[in-house]
């Protein structure tokens, strides 16, 4: 999380804080200003809600806050970027670690199935349906159906939701598609198990539901291969 959002986002939830009057915790938005207030908080609290900084002290949080309005001189502001920035490393290192050993648990479960094949990689494939046309080669632009899951279950990206299937270079996708999609014929369907380091390893996009160093699994279908022409 930026530092600078991370203020930001401390101080408007300071001001819900400090707004909520009522046993319930509710706020009472009384004019637009309220409404507005509300929101951003809302929407900076989801922010909180998908970062790796879950245990906030909010009393310490609200004194703080109180603390610099007020101008209590209590801390060396010069060092708050690098103490906060620090922090979240800690955590960061700490989550993408949990989400590694949690990948590679499962796909030492998964590899004893006898269904599941594993290559010298480490990817993980199992053969759903067998086709019989022709396979890729990684200079190859293929068309698939495919239908991305966290190991949790949790959907990431389906093609086969949308209705529409994707077209792209075999060679400027994730490691693990590459290889996997080389052992397809055209017309087959494979479930591919792929470790994070044959996946987007601990640069995952920002924001998004794959986090540093998961597992991903991939049902995917074979429609068609085309060559791009010689430059």
């Amino acid at each position: 999380m930026n530092i600078r959002i991370f203020f930001v986002a401390t101080g408007l939830i300071f001001t819900m804080m400090v707004s909520c009057q009522n046993k319930s915790g509710n706020v009472k938005l009384k004019s637009e200003v309220d409404t507005i207030s509300y929101y951003l908080g809302a929407s900076i609290g989801t922010n909180f809600k998908n970062s790796p900084m879950k245990d906030l002290n909010i009393d310490a949080l609200s004194q703080g806050l109180k603390d610099v309005i007020n101008g209590v001189d209590t801390i060396d502001m010069n060092n708050v970027n690098t103490i906060l920035n620090g922090y979240m490393r800690k955590l960061e290192a700490a989550e993408s670690q949990k989400y590694l050993e949690e990948g590679e648990k499962f796909l030492a479960k998964n590899k004893e199935r006898s269904e599941v094949k594993t290559t010298e990689s480490g990817l993980q494939y199992e053969v759903l349906k067998e086709g019989t046309g022709p396979k890729p080669v990684a200079t190859d632009e293929v068309t698939v159906h495919y239908h991305g899951t966290l190991i949790d279950g949790t959907v990431f990206d389906s093609s086969v939701d949308r209705g529409e299937p994707a077209t792209f270079p075999l060679n400027r996708v994730i490691s693990g598609w590459t290889e996997g999609l080389q052992l397809m014929s055209v017309g087959s369907k494979y479930k591919f198990y792929i470790p994070s380091n044959l996946a987007y390893g601990q640069r995952p996009r920002p924001g998004g539901p794959i986090k540093p160093n998961m597992a991903l699994i991939f049902e995917v279908e074979l429609i068609s291969i085309s060559t791009p022409p010689a430059k």
